[in-house]
């Protein structure tokens, strides 16, 4: 059977989320470790974000304008390899905050990138599916965080910065074996207005809102689930399955179940279909903490997350032009993504310190807010024939996976 690309993509995202899941959990306990307090981490994870909010756009737009989208995308990740190793002679607040702002700026790129690269390939090849590639990235995240928790106990925190490092170093390698989005020598000239372009669009300004209501709902339980679990009498072991059961349903969405979805009721039914379980989810949460309530919760995050992200990337591949892609990208991750999040994560402490549990309710009112958003998406035409071509691509493809 011919793979195409596939087997190169895999290695990317396997790389690139390994990285991020042997780093995330600990960083923080890093940062703690080398004479940081908990203000100053704070102040040291925002000021990354703010960061990213800059930088992911300006290289998505860097990438489209020179037409090189695998080179800005592998010097990135060879760098964000090098500046973390960075972090392991730093103590001290000012030290570790430039290094922090540093690797916040050059790793923001990096999973627009990556996915920018895969649904071009996905779209060209139809030998396999995008969401076969980042399930492979879920997957990899999750065996990243087991091993990060063995390398702790075994060498201490900073080898997994170490770790995390050397990951990076490995999907720089990668990005060489994949194809290039569009050659160099066919990129049209690009001047700064490529972004507002885009941002013009009322289609892809509906996206970045579907995203920020539906994903970012999602800040709550990521920040506090385990706290209120813990509060009612969960062990260590009880959370660990819940956890496991979402990225579990995670994976499924992606590789198997989303693009079967995708296929028959379209984009904007699935991303309804999103928002909707969102409700649920988000009203389970806040009205019981019983187990079996809780695992059915956690077992509906392929939904809520997963499907929405294939959604939205389909919609994507239709309505962004093929020159603006890279751009396209780093703005759904920043905007539709990185900085709802970050927001509701700050408003979310408030709210959990008000309400408790009750805050998912406010959560699942987010839900509900996408859904009519959601809804518009089907009202939203491509915006040029060749990302008509693209959509029936993608249509083919999925058709095929199912």
């Amino acid at each position: 059977m011919r793979w195409g690309s596939f087997p190169a993509f895999v290695g990317l995202q396997g790389a690139l989320y390994a990285a991020y899941g042997l780093e995330a959990p600990f960083l923080p306990s890093f940062l703690a470790e080398r004479g940081l307090g908990s203000a100053e981490i704070g102040l040291v994870l925002a000021a990354g974000t703010l960061v990213r909010l800059v930088a992911g756009p300006a290289a998505g737009h860097l990438a489209d304008r020179r037409g090189a989208p695998r080179a800005v995308l592998g010097l990135a990740a060879a760098a964000s390899g090098v500046i973390a190793f960075a972090y392991l002679p730093g103590h001290g607040l000012i030290p570790l905050l430039a290094v922090s702002l540093v690797h916040a700026a050059v790793t923001a790129p990096l999973a627009p990138l990556a996915d920018a690269l895969a649904l071009a390939a996905a779209a060209r090849e139809r030998v396999f599916a995008y969401g076969w590639v980042r399930g492979a990235g879920s997957a990899a995240f999750v065996l990243g965080t087991l091993i990060a928790g063995q390398l702790v106990g075994w060498a201490g925190l900073a080898s997994v910065v170490a770790a995390s490092g050397g990951m990076f170093l490995v999907m720089a390698l990668a990005a060489t074996r994949v194809p290039q989005g569009r050659p160099e020598s066919t990129a049209p000239s690009l001047g700064p207005s490529g972004i507002r372009e885009l941002l013009r669009l009322a289609p892809f300004r509906r996206l970045l809102l579907v995203a920020a209501l539906v994903i970012g709902s999602h800040a709550l339980n990521d920040a506090f689930a385990v706290i209120r679990w813990r509060a009612a009498g969960l062990g260590p072991g009880t959370i660990s399955l819940l956890w496991s059961a979402a990225v579990a349903s995670e994976v499924v969405v992606f590789v198997l179940a989303g693009p079967w979805l995708l296929a028959r009721i379209g984009p904007a039914r699935a991303a309804m279909l999103a928002a909707g379980t969102g409700v649920l989810r988000w009203g389970a949460m806040a009205a019981s903490g019983a187990v079996p309530v809780l695992a059915v919760a956690q077992a509906s995050h392929g939904l809520t997350f997963a499907l929405l992200h294939l959604a939205v990337m389909r919609r994507i591949g239709e309505l962004v032009p093929a020159h603006l892609a890279a751009t396209g990208q780093t703005l759904y991750g920043t905007f539709g993504l990185g900085l709802a999040s970050a927001a509701l994560t700050a408003t979310g402490g408030l709210l959990y310190g008000a309400l408790g549990a009750g805050a998912f309710w406010i959560m699942a009112a987010l839900s509900a807010a996408g859904l009519p958003v959601a809804a518009g998406l089907g009202r939203d035409a491509p915006r040029t024939e060749a990302s008509g071509a693209r959509r029936g691509q993608f249509e083919r493809r999925d058709s095929e996976t199912a």
